[in-house]
């Protein structure tokens, strides 16, 4: 299901659950696992010194010498984590960190992007560290063009043998791809599929809320919509749920995550050409993953699910017209 695998790290604490996860996709399916790390930007035009986003350092000294004791210093910190990889390459790039990920991801054609979802906070950098690891998170989930795995909790075995999966969708093309690459998931692992829709009460207006019967009509429309729209390209997939609730939509995914257990969470993540009345689940991806009680898949390219999940049907179809 994936050859290529990019792990994009900070190098801190905070990235070593998403390490696990990387290095276990990488082990279940034989891919080629590549570390990559951004120093920052450089402090001066061309200058061979340059501000490390990770540390906060006013300026490191940057050059082939400093490249290769990095890789090194990854390597070590990952031993354990690699230590059973057989193609694992470490890699680092100086630059705006998002932009150099998706460079990276463009370039190795990978399959799957992990990344954790935060980096610790030093003191007095609170607020600058926020804002810089949540833009790229949140740039990176919107224009990959593969799924992008979240990492926020221990992660030992839920992307080897994940018994539930929760694909959230509110029925937009993101959501679509996001529940192809579900399904693709769910078959390769043999996990229990729940499809989950909120039906959004929020108010549009102020001081307008819509009546009980509305709100009911809305849920069963829904139920059909899912039924008749994604049922059908469900081939292979043995055990599935529909769910449809009322309520915001984040609250009542996080809620349906928890109480369902879930060991994985398929979301689509739009970028600004989707609607907004379109791009409900999208526009709150951010928030999700920092509170989901397990890791999160964005989604967001109409085609992403041909990245992780289609190719291995090409390759079932080559075997099957291949001379015996």
């Amino acid at each position: 299901m994936f050859r290529k695998i990019l792990f994009a790290t900070t190098a801190s604490p905070d990235c070593d659950h998403a390490a696990k996860a990387a290095a276990l996709l990488a082990r279940k399916y034989g891919a080629k696992l590549i570390v990559f790390h951004v120093f920052g930007m450089p402090s001066h035009g061309n200058s061979p010194y340059i501000v490390d986003l990770k540390t906060g350092e006013t300026e490191n000294k940057f050059d082939q010498e400093y490249t290769a004791w990095t890789r090194e210093e990854i390597r070590n910190i990952y031993a354990e984590d690699i230590r059973q990889i057989e193609d694992v390459t470490i890699d680092c790039a100086v630059g705006v960190p998002y932009r150099e990920i998706l460079r990276k991801a463009r370039k190795e054609d990978v399959d799957a992007i992990v990344m954790g979802s935060h980096t610790s906070l030093p003191q007095g950098e609170t607020t600058r560290f926020r804002n810089m690891v949540g833009n790229t998170l949140q740039l990176v989930a919107k224009n990959a063009r593969c799924p992008v795995f979240v990492i926020n909790r221990p992660c030992r075995t839920c992307l080897w043998e994940s018994s539930t999966i929760v694909c959230a969708t509110d029925f937009s093309k993101a959501s679509l791809s996001a529940f192809t690459f579900a399904c693709s998931m769910a078959r390769e692992i043999g996990s229990r599929l729940l499809i989950f829709h909120s039906v959004d009460i929020t108010p549009r207006h102020f001081g307008q809320l819509e009546c009980q019967e509305s709100i009911e009509k809305k849920i069963r429309s829904a139920r059909r919509r899912i039924e008749q729209e994604y049922l059908p390209l469900m081939e292979g997939v043995k055990k599935y749920e529909i769910h449809v609730w009322e309520g915001i939509p984040q609250v009542e995914l996080l809620k349906f995550t928890r109480e369902q257990e879930a060991n994985l969470l398929v979301m689509a993540h739009h970028n600004t050409d989707t609607p907004h009345e379109d791009g409900q689940i999208g526009s709150m991806v951010e928030q999700v993953v920092l509170r989901a009680s397990c890791p999160v898949v964005s989604v967001n390219k109409p085609l992403a699910e041909q990245k992780a999940g289609l190719w291995i049907m090409d390759r079932e179809r080559e075997a099957a017209h291949a001379p015996h």
